[in-house]
């Protein structure tokens, strides 16, 4: 098998430019014929649409690819937020001579519009002042459509999160149901999944040679729909190779080694063949050489199947993800209907000197003057911070990190973050010597990897850290290390902060790192995330377990104390994960109690689409293991009152949520953990803002509660 860094990868910067880039760089991409015509276009060659205002930055996409295309020598135009009442606002730049391409932003619009309860939020980080419902429910859609009506013959490529997470038949936790590939409810011609540069490079130079986007169906990293599997390719079914039964054992169950029942077979017809009558000739029995894996599809249950049958839906799920190394990843396709959604092998990974010709592009690292002195709280975030890696190993099986960006990590170079942080210091108004984060979908793992490529191409596993660190994994954080103290040494840098969330299990193998951070590059506060406490819980995340978390702790206070600092480690945790039950919810507050956490802010389990988790809510299955229907059953918190105990676990401290928790320490038998004292969980009365209240001991009781149940609250606890 080959290794992806040895596949035929064109780097992405050594293409010829298009004609057009003797138009130099714009100062911004623009948003208006008035800008056009000041930079001399007639036409744009490329517009792109987006549900973000447009910001002048890498952190966002629009920017990032905009500006990716604009070093290729193309024309880019931004439709920002556009109005998707009518195809007007897609009218604005004129007719793009290559392609749309669409995206949601850098949120799925339904996570970015509402809350894991459904209700819709108030506001929108990506919109100048926070402003909300300046975006549609599932943007690319309803953008897609515009684009169709504005300009018919105009190719239509999507992507983004939203599309790359939605490119298969997937759970819709808004609507409860399976819904079918974007692909088809879009009707774009091609969807560029992950993270798309080499790709969407790629595409766009066929396409201005001349070339029909019907007819680019060999680009990694693409969906596209076709009416029926090629000539020359074989077809395996997905049931057929799901097989693993544990997900710490790096099994590849395509590989057609022979087991001990053939060996048997084998040692039989050899015997046979040795008493064989005079004259008679035994036929050798001969193995089919292995296919070409470069020619072979993974056919997964069809979208019909999977609507219908959850185990289905589950067991395509698992294969989805076992198939996400793009060193041994096949092509997959799933039937909707007459027509087959086929997905070719992921990206190829960007290597570093990639990475910072992606990053070193002449970003004006501004939002558009059009928005004038508007407030953007998601530019507000970022705007002194910088991103040097990508990817994530983790596998967290509730996060799309892993599954949008891939578990391989691609960082950029020392000089090339280092380069950054000096154009922030000398041109991003307001900086007051402050860096926010030097980090990425995790702090800590640039540079990191598998001690051997052939070894990391082989893999199948889905995480890298769980159920332990990999041995193969190299942990060695010297680099990160060395990168930040060459950064605080910047003239004009104050403070490096790290903002990003640390991956502690990992940051522990490394105690200089830990010292590093924990003296250097916290502000007071660093942000962790166990996510729970009860193994049983983590188990279905692919997270470890509380020791590491313990361990980690320990050495943070550690080296605190030796600097002379108080500072606090800020834990964050996942509320109503599937596989969690009432007890698991109560065993986690009583540990919140005993540390004395007081949480703000609790993340609800949000089922985000093709997440492992997601396929666990909708299904009750564990796709961690071998799917089946009478596999692991998952208990899975799915009424809105339960999660909202479990929310509520969480916040125990909070008043509100008393009467609820109180309710349900009696029915689960621990009303012993009602009172008034400091072991108690939460106490027996209720505060009453404003209004006369009744006392138990002295502390108030809600005056609102009827005569009979204060006496026997009275009677009970007093």
């Amino acid at each position: 098998m080959e290794h992806y860094t040895n596949l035929l990868a064109k780097p992405i910067q050594s293409y010829r430019p298009y004609w057009a880039k003797r138009f130099g760089s714009a100062p911004m991409l623009p948003m208006s014929r008035a800008e056009m015509d000041a930079l001399g276009w007639d036409s744009c060659d490329i517009i792109l649409v987006s549900g973000d205002c447009y910001i002048d930055h890498p952190s966002f996409g629009s920017a990032l690819v905009g500006r990716l295309l604009e070093a290729q020598g193309f024309r880019v135009g931004i439709i920002a937020q556009p109005d998707w009442q009518n195809a007007d606002a897609f009218k604005v730049l004129g007719k793009p001579n290559l392609y749309f391409g669409v995206t949601a932003g850098n949120m799925d619009s339904m996570v970015n519009r509402y809350t894991a309860d459904r209700k819709i939020r108030s506001d929108d980080a990506y919109t100048p002042d926070a402003a909300p419902n300046k975006r549609p429910d599932r943007a690319v859609l309803v953008y897609s459509q515009r684009c169709r009506e504005a300009y018919a013959d105009v190719p239509l490529v999507i992507g983004s999160i939203e599309a790359s997470l939605r490119r298969i038949a997937h759970y819709d936790y808004w609507s409860d149901k399976v819904r079918r590939s974007i692909l088809l409810d879009s009707k774009a011609d091609i969807l560029l999944y992950g993270n798309a540069e080499r790709a969407l490079i790629e595409l766009s130079h066929r396409m201005a040679k001349g070339e029909k986007v019907a007819d680019i169906q060999d680009i990694r990293g693409t969906a596209f729909l076709r009416k029926k599997i090629p000539e020359g390719w074989s077809e395996i079914a997905s049931t057929q190779l799901d097989r693993p039964g544990v997900i710490d054992k790096p099994v590849d169950p395509y590989e057609m080694k022979m087991g001990k029942a053939d060996a048997s077979c084998a040692t039989e017809v050899k015997s046979e063949q040795a008493t064989l009558p005079e004259g008679t000739q035994a036929i050798a029995l001969v193995r089919k050489p292995k296919a070409d894996r470069a020619k072979q599809v993974v056919r997964l249950p069809a979208f019909e199947a999977v609507a219908q049958d959850p185990v289905l839906y589950a067991h395509a799920s698992r294969v989805l993800h076992l198939e996400a190394n793009p060193g041994n990843a096949r092509a997959l396709v799933q039937k909707h209907g007459d027509r087959e959604v086929w997905l070719n092998p992921p990206p190829i990974p960007l290597t570093t000197k990639e990475m910072d010709y992606v990053y070193d592009m002449p970003y004006a690292r501004k939002p558009h003057p059009a928005y004038g002195d508007a407030k953007i709280p998601a530019w507000e975030m970022i705007r002194f911070s910088v991103n040097i890696m990508r990817g994530c190993f983790g596998g967290c099986t509730f996060c799309s990190i892993t599954e949008h960006e891939g578990r391989i990590i691609q960082s950029r170079s020392e000089a090339s973050i280092l380069r950054e942080v000096e154009e922030i210091r000398d041109k991003v108004p307001g900086f007051t010597g402050v860096i926010s984060d030097l980090g990425g979908p995790t702090a800590n793992m640039y540079r990191i990897a598998c001690k051997s490529e052939a070894i990391e191409n082989a893999c199948r596993k889905l995480s890298c850290v769980y159920p332990g660190i990999c041995e193969n994994l190299n942990t060695d954080h010297s680099a990160l290390i060395q990168l930040y103290r060459k950064a605080r040494a910047i003239k004009g840098v104050k403070k490096i902060l790290i903002g990003s969330g640390v991956r502690y299990d990992l940051a522990v193998k490394s105690p200089e790192y830990v010292k590093e951070l924990v003296q250097h590059h916290v502000g007071g506060y660093l942000k962790i995330a166990p996510e729970h406490s009860e193994e049983n819980v983590l188990s279905k995340m692919m997270k470890p377990g509380m020791e590491a978390y313990d361990e980690f702790k320990a050495m943070f206070e550690k080296f605190s104390l030796e600097a002379g600092k108080k500072q606090y480690l800020i834990p964050y945790f996942i509320a109503a994960h599937p596989g969690t039950t009432d007890q698991d919810m109560l065993n986690l507050a009583l540990w919140l109690k005993k540390y004395d956490f007081k949480l703000d802010q609790v993340q609800t389990f949000t089922p985000t689409p093709m997440a492992m988790a997601t396929a666990m809510y909708h299904s009750g299955k564990n796709p961690l293991r071998k799917v089946t229907a009478d596999s692991e059953q998952v208990a899975i918190p799915k009424a809105g009152n339960v999660r909202k105990l479990h929310k509520a676990f969480i916040r125990y401290h909070d008043p509100n949520n008393w009467p609820m928790l109180r309710e349900a320490l009696q029915k689960m038998g621990r009303a012993d953990l009602i009172g008034n004292s400091k072991q108690h969980l939460i106490p027996a009365w209720q505060p009453l803002s404003g209004k006369p209240t009744t006392t138990v001991r002295g502390q108030p009781l809600e005056r609102t509660i009827r005569p009979r149940r204060v006496s026997e609250i009275k009677r009970k606890y007093s």
